[in-house]
């Protein structure tokens, strides 16, 4: 799923190449994937692109006042052609759900694999109406999200510290991926409870956070949209990467699988040498 980092690449991506242009028209290939219907996907014929921004994971195009927003989630992605076909999608014949054109020509489609489908688009006048968008917690890559602002929102947390950073809800942009990598910068476990760090605790994971999120940000930055997915695995220090050598210590990367999906952790760097349990309700093994 892309976080942040790909999100925010994805947005420098698409104000460069969308600045002056104007819609020429979208086509929906899944008509799922419109969770809205007022305004209708016609306003946006025609109108120049003002702005593109972000929202967490949701990514904005700003249409004379009208925004396009789109989340991704899990299995979906943004596939950018210079010059688009000019056959019209067929529903259910590609992974295309979305095509936008552009007046130039050129455009984007919203593609998404496997036949779990989430990814959404919604048409709205005021992104705050948008559910997921309404409902996030603050940007960890404000220039206003402070330590203290960081520890305040910590307290009292009786929640494991990973699915609490995975939390849009608590903190806007964070996924399984980067928390993974976070939580291994800052030397944690993830099922370290958040409200019982101690102060350096929650400095590190700060200063990891920051950091990490900032590092993949300027790793991403340039990278045409096709290239981001594999620049994000490469960059990975612990996700994905169970079995191999910890960059850090060189012990084994392990991993706990979950129902729908798994994280990765040295035990060396971040549970005191202590393997956790693979199951569900995990915790150190004693």
């Amino acid at each position: 799923m892309p976080e942040l980092p790909e999100v925010q690449a994805l947005v420098d991506f698409l104000a460069v190449r969308t600045a002056g242009h104007a819609i020429a028209g979208i086509e929906l290939a899944s008509f799922s994937v419109l969770k809205t219907f007022d305004p209708p996907s016609s306003a946006l014929e025609g109108g120049l692109i003002d702005a593109v921004s972000r929202h967490g994971k949701f990514l904005d195009i700003d249409v004379g006042g009208i925004h396009l927003i789109f989340h991704l989630a899990r299995a979906g992605w943004l596939r950018w052609s210079d010059e688009l076909p000019t056959t019209t999608v067929r529903p259910g014949k590609s992974p295309i759900a979305v095509r936008v054109r552009l007046s130039d020509g050129s455009g984007f489609d919203l593609t998404e694999a496997g036949t779990k489908k989430s990814l959404a688009a919604y048409l709205v006048r005021d992104p705050q109406v948008v559910p997921g968008i309404a409902r996030l917690g603050p940007d960890p890559m404000a220039a206003d999200f402070s330590l203290e602002t960081f520890a305040g929102m910590l307290e009292g947390r009786r929640t494991q510290v990973k699915g609490l950073l995975r939390d849009q809800e608590f903190l806007a942009g964070v996924g399984n991926a980067y928390s993974d990598e976070i939580l291994h910068v800052a030397r944690l476990s993830p099922f370290a409870i958040a409200g019982s760090l101690g102060r350096e605790d929650v400095e590190r994971l700060y200063a990891a956070l920051r950091d990490t999120l900032s590092g993949a940000v300027l790793a991403a930055t340039g990278k045409p949209a096709k290239e981001l997915k594999d620049a994000k695995r490469e960059g990975m220090r612990v996700h994905g990467r169970a079995g191999q050598g910890c960059p850090v210590c060189g012990d084994t990367v392990r991993e706990v699988s979950f129902a729908d999906s798994s994280l990765q952790y040295c035990a060396t760097c971040q549970t005191g040498g202590k393997p956790l349990a693979d199951r569900r309700m995990s915790r150190l093994l004693k």
